[in-house]
């Protein structure tokens, strides 16, 4: 009876989400834009080259240290926009609200997503309000969506890794993951931790004028860092290498995961990204993001095989190896 029911596994961003988009909706949907499997469309009209993307976002808990599910909802779309090598200009809002929720909650939240959108540099110009009867939906949900233009000579697709490139990634992982779990569950640790949810625009912005040879950039949310790099793996058709002791995880959050049985890899993040570099170019694009404020802790962690085409292969601190597969099931639902 499952297999023809919705599970929340569907969401997760891992294997099952995989599934159920190359099973259902690619084949309705078909068209050479949707099949790249980037994190938005590249578009072109009438010479203009425009990226163009939509997220939803339904976090449990909608307060969480760090941020809110108001700036998440406008850094997402942002981030999708910029993950597309484009620069975001445009966003739209819908609103979702359950009746009987606190204006005054409603007021906190939008003036996070206006904050945000002014740090990011981008404008809120359409939107959409509807209201739920009570218990039709948890407190609030977002829809936002974003248009861009790519800058000319700029290509970035997840289907452009090649063998040789270095895999950048910007700063530590899982900390949005391991944030939101605390604050739903209530946990308290001796070392706080919050979400890293951030806009990526100005980042990438740095790293495409050091370098506009950039072949993919992609932001590791739901499924993390593990999860997108088996989807960059299975759309270059290439190998993936990279070294657990080159990873960076905060103390704090490596603690929270080992106690709790989580793998940082596949927890999410939410101002993080990782970038596939020509290794001759990767210095300059790397020396360029530690000079961002989100990028000072950036590092290579990898590089792109020749052969185990499709696999991501993980060398271990001991000095073995191992598979890194997608991520099977829901870690935690409604993490973003």
């Amino acid at each position: 009876m499952k297999k023809n029911k919705i599970l929340l596994d569907h969401g997760s961003g891992g294997k099952i989400a995989n599934n159920l988009i190359a099973g259902l909706m690619l084949p309705l949907f078909d068209n050479p834009i949707l099949s790249r499997l980037d994190d938005g469309a590249a578009l072109e009209i009438n010479g203009t080259r425009l990226a163009f993307s939509t997220d939803s976002f339904v976090v449990d808990p909608i307060f969480f240290p760090g941020g809110d599910i108001g700036d998440l909802a406008v850094n997402g779309t942002v981030n999708d926009i910029a993950m597309c090598g484009a620069t975001p200009l445009y966003l739209s809002a819908g609103l979702i609200i359950e009746e009987g929720f606190p204006i005054t909650l409603l007021e906190k939240i939008l003036r996070s997503m206006s904050a945000a959108a002014k740090k990011a540099g981008v404008a809120i110009v359409t939107g959409d309000t509807k209201v739920v009867p009570k218990g039709a939906a948890d407190k609030i949900f977002i829809n936002t969506s974003g248009i861009g233009m790519i800058p000319e000579g700029v290509h970035v697709s997840g289907s452009h890794a090649r063998p040789g490139d270095q895999i950048i990634l910007s700063g530590t992982i899982a900390d949005h993951g391991v944030t939101v779990l605390a604050q739903r569950e209530g946990l308290a640790f001796d070392a706080p931790v919050e979400s890293d949810t951030a806009a990526l625009n100005h980042l990438v912005n740095r790293m495409l004028s050091a370098c506009r040879d950039i072949h993919v950039l992609r932001d590791p949310t739901r499924g993390g860092v593990g999860t997108v790099l088996n989807e960059i793996a299975s759309q270059s058709r290439v190998g993936i290498r990279i070294h657990e002791e080159k990873i960076p995880v905060q103390k704090a959050v490596a603690g929270i995961c080992e106690l709790l049985g989580f793998d940082p890899l596949y927890m999410a993040n939410e101002g993080k990204l990782v970038a596939f570099v020509e290794k001759r170019h990767a210095d300059r694009v790397l020396s360029a993001m530690r000079n961002d404020l989100i990028g000072q802790s950036a590092c290579i962690i990898g590089e792109v095989i020749d052969n185990h085409p499709g696999k991501v292969i993980m060398e271990t601190r001991i000095g073995g190896e191992r598979i890194v597969d997608m991520l099977t099931g829901e870690q935690l639902p409604r993490i973003c």
